[in-house]
Formats: C-alpha cells, structure tokens, sequence
C-alpha cells in the first residue's frame, strides 16, 4: 500500500519537481551556443579590423617608394584590400562599416592628399568616401548628369542637319579638339558648372561654347581681342565684372569668373530672345544687337527660319550648330562610340618647397597618368602666371591630388628635379661659340701658344663735306653729287621747302654717291 502510494503520487511529483531542472540545463546549453557563436562573431571582426589596419599600414610605407609607379603600385594594393574588407564587414555580423569607414577617412586625413593614383585598369581610383564609386564612369558627373538636364536641352534645342553635320565634323577632323576640350574642362569643371547650374543652365551648353570658343585652353585669344576660356571681349567682359583686377591680372582668364560671366550673359539674351538657346549663342558669337534686332524685325522666328538665319554671318551660321553638337555630344557619348579620356581631376593645392616656373613643374611631374602631361592643368588651374615666370618657395598652387603626388615624388628632390632646373636654365645663346682665326696646316701644334692678333688700328671714317659757292642750291648739289634730297638736308638742318643755303657754308654730303 505505501509503496503503491509512493508510485502513484510522488513520481509524478518527483518528475514535475525535475522538469525546470531539464530547461535550466536547456536553455543554459543554447546560452552557451550563442556565446560561442558571439565569440566567432567577435573574431571575425577583429580579424576585419586587423585587416584595415594593415592596409593602411601598407599605405603609408609606400609612399617611402622610390618613385610614383612603385608606390601607385603599392597605394593601389592597400586601396583594393580596404574595399575588399569594407566589402566582408557588410556581410559580418557586428562588423561597424562606419568604423571601417571612419579608418579610411583617417588615412586621408592624416597623410598627404597623394591617393588619386591609377588603377591597374587604367581607372580612375577609389572614390575616398563610396566603394561602390569604382564602378562609376568619369561622365557620371557630367555626361550623364541627369537624364533631366539630357531631356531639357533636347526640348531647348532642334535637332536638325546642322546639327548632324556639326557632330559629324566634331567625330571626325575635329575628334582631337572634342577630346582635349573634355579633357581640360574635367579639370575646371568644379570652378565653371556652379555657375551654370545657379542659372539654371544646362551644363552641356556650357561645354559646347568651350569647346568651340577655346578648346578649354584658359589662355586663348582672337585677333579681335577676345580672350580667356570662353572669349570675352573687353567691353562684354566689363559688363560682367571681367578685367584687371587691379593686381594686373585679367580675370577673363579665370575659369571661374568667367563661366559666372557667360551665364549672366546667356540669362539675359534668352531672357529677351524667346528662351531660344540658338538665337542666345548667335548673339553670343555675332553680337547681341544683331541677334535682338534680328528677332525683332521678324517676329521671333526661329533661327533656323531661312530669312532669320540668312541675316548672320557666315561664322555665327557655324558657330551655333558647332555648340549645340558638342553639347550634345556630351549629353549622349556612348550612341557615337565616344569613350571619354579618363581624368583624375579631385582637386587640392600645393605649397612650393623651392622656387620653380610651372615649365619647370611640367617636365619633372612627367606624364604619369595623363597623355600629354600637365602644363595645361597647371595653367588653367592657375591662370595668373605665366608659364616661365620663377614662382618663389611658399607659393600656394591649385592642382589635383595626382599633380600633388608627382610633386612630392618628382620635384621637392632627386635626379628629375636637378634635370628640369638645368633644362629650364638652358638658352640657345650659352651654346653659341666663336671661333678664331683658321690654323694653317704647317701652322702652330696643338702644345703651342697661338700669339694672338695685333688689334687692327680703325681710322674714323672721314666724313665728306662740300663747300657751298655762289650761285649753289640744294637741289643742284644733290643732282650733281648724286645725293638723296631729304637725307642731305637732314643732314643739314635744313627745312622744306626753301632748303636755304649761302656762300661758304659747310655741307655734310650725307646719301651721296659722289
């Protein structure tokens, strides 16, 4: 009876006594789970974070290289492994991508601005605060700034045979011209689109006037006086706040001042020319007047309207067809087969560690990067010099962080520095040498002192005279001695028409041939 009694009610109450004990352990058992898996979590992001760290370690020591394709070699390694951690701690639970992140951005804070070198492909590097940028094309920022901006100047613009034949000439003679036109306007872009932009303009026709008006060449100039990257005038220019800044210095030369002057200048003719950019670019390029005047008197017709078109000259018929293709062109690169050259163009400055001329920074920089080397960015970045003009040490110079760089690799020491100062000190004249007298073949040996020449004694020439007799006139000196009137009586003070002379003067027979 008792033992019945103990099977039938303290077991089950010994077993629902026990039961918690069994969950305890459970859950204790996935408790521990999680903490090892915590821990695993907690190692393989140390692991990600070991691997920042020597990327920028790796970083850093290569800029101890020799020279630029070392350490672009080297930079570009650390740069591709910091992608490829920032990359796996996206994917890591517990991994802080803004730490990784907030790593990369020390790096560029606290060492020089030297991290635009290329990449293995030829690209441009990583963007410093998007990964994902690499993959972006350089006309993100432009060529394909919005199929907005693309859609508005098609709508602002007609599309015609002009046109077609405008981008024809442009992918053809002119293909080299489009191209150092992008070129040099990638590297001006950050001073010139604000202002296109704050007018509400659209970038592409910004491009189409450089292109056509200078190629992108800050320094260009007309026979007509026009200059700078987009061709002011000087009474245009004036308009627009452009001229001497009063250090000198014309500031239709400066990018940015300029491209804020010509959209000033193309607000107020679309203001007043029905908001047609193609009657906005013929007074650009012929005159407002004209354009206005033309407007006018034929009720804002079109400029392709025949009697409109007809009333401009022969180069503004060009000129606004020749715009809006290379706008266009800019718009749509990838439908004509256009690869746009690649162009490291983030911008910083440098300080000179030692007097140099932007000649001189052009041959040590090299080419590294770029096809033609960067005379040309340094001037359109920095317009107020003159390319041979010795810039003294501390001089402050806009350039890109690739030009920043080469600077530090190529021109603050070494062999390239000592080659470009002595290549810019070089003239045609120290190569120039006289040559004495020939050596007889019987003459003098090569051990023997040559005497040198007795210096030959010149007697003044004498300078012939004629004294006047009675009767005597200048005009029959002249004639009898066969003289050249004016220069014997310049000669002579003497003064037209009377040339007068007397008896026993004293001529100077000057132009005569007796």
């Amino acid at each position: 009876m008792h033992l019945r009694f103990v099977a039938a009610v303290l077991l089950p109450l010994l077993v629902a006594l026990s039961l918690p004990v069994h969950a305890d352990e459970a859950r204790r058992e996935r408790g521990n789970g999680a903490a090892a898996e915590s821990r695993r979590d907690q190692a393989a992001v140390a692991a990600l974070q070991q691997r920042m760290s020597e990327a920028e370690q790796r970083y850093r020591d290569a800029m101890q290289a020799e020279d630029e394709d070392a350490a672009a070699k080297a930079t570009t390694a650390a740069l591709a492994e910091m992608k490829a951690v920032v990359e796996a701690c996206g994917k890591q639970r517990g991994c802080q991508v803004e730490q990784m992140l907030a790593t990369y951005e020390r790096l560029l804070q606290d060492t020089p601005r030297f991290d635009d070198a290329a990449t293995d492909d030829g690209g441009d590097p990583l963007d410093e605060r998007d990964f994902t940028a690499a993959d972006v094309p350089d006309s993100a920022s432009a060529a394909a700034l919005l199929s907005e901006e693309g859609q508005r100047f098609v709508k602002m613009v007609q599309f015609n045979p002009a046109v077609q034949a405008g981008i024809r000439r442009w992918l053809t003679d002119l293909r080299p011209q489009l191209m150092d036109s992008y070129e040099n306007y990638r590297y001006m872009q950050h001073l010139m689109s604000p202002a296109f932009r704050r007018y509400g303009l659209p970038e592409a026709l910004l491009f189409g006037i450089l292109a056509k008006e200078s190629n992108g060449k800050v320094h260009a100039g007309s026979r007509a006086g026009a200059v700078g990257p987009l061709q002011f005038m000087p009474a245009t220019g004036r308009r627009f706040g452009l001229g001497d800044d009063g250090s000198g210095f014309d500031t239709r030369y400066d990018p940015r001042a300029a491209a804020d002057a010509a959209a000033q200048y193309l607000q107020e003719r679309l203001a007043e020319l029905g908001n047609s950019i193609e009657l906005a670019l013929a007074g650009y390029n012929g005159g407002e007047g004209r354009a206005l005047r033309v407007y006018q008197t034929t009720g804002g017709r079109s400029f392709w309207d025949i009697d409109v078109y007809s009333q401009f000259p022969a180069e503004t018929k060009d000129y606004v067809p020749m715009v809006i293709a290379a706008a266009w062109l800019y718009l749509h690169p990838k439908e004509y087969g256009i690869h746009w050259p690649k162009v490291s163009v983030r911008p910083t400055t440098i300080t000179l560690t030692q007097p140099a001329s932007l000649y001189e920074l052009t041959i040590c920089l090299g080419n590294w990067g770029s096809r033609n080397g960067y005379l040309r960015p340094l001037r359109n970045l920095n317009p107020r010099w003159s390319p041979d003009v010795m810039l003294p040490a501390g001089t402050v110079l806009n350039v890109t962080t690739r030009i920043a760089w080469l600077y530090r690799f190529n021109c603050t020491h070494g062999k390239r520095l000592e080659l470009a100062q002595q290549l810019v000190a070089s003239n045609v004249q120290s190569a120039l040498v006289r040559v004495g007298e020939p050596t007889p073949a019987n003459g003098p040996s090569a051990g023997e002192a040559t005497p040198a020449p007795a210096p030959v004694e010149r007697k003044p020439a004498r300078v012939r005279t004629y004294q006047v007799k009675r009767g005597d006139t200048l005009h029959g000196i002249a004639r009898k001695l066969q003289c050249d009137l004016d220069d014997l009586a310049k000669a002579n003070k003497l003064k037209k028409p009377k040339y007068a002379i007397k008896p026993g003067q004293t001529l100077k027979l000057e132009g005569c041939d007796a």
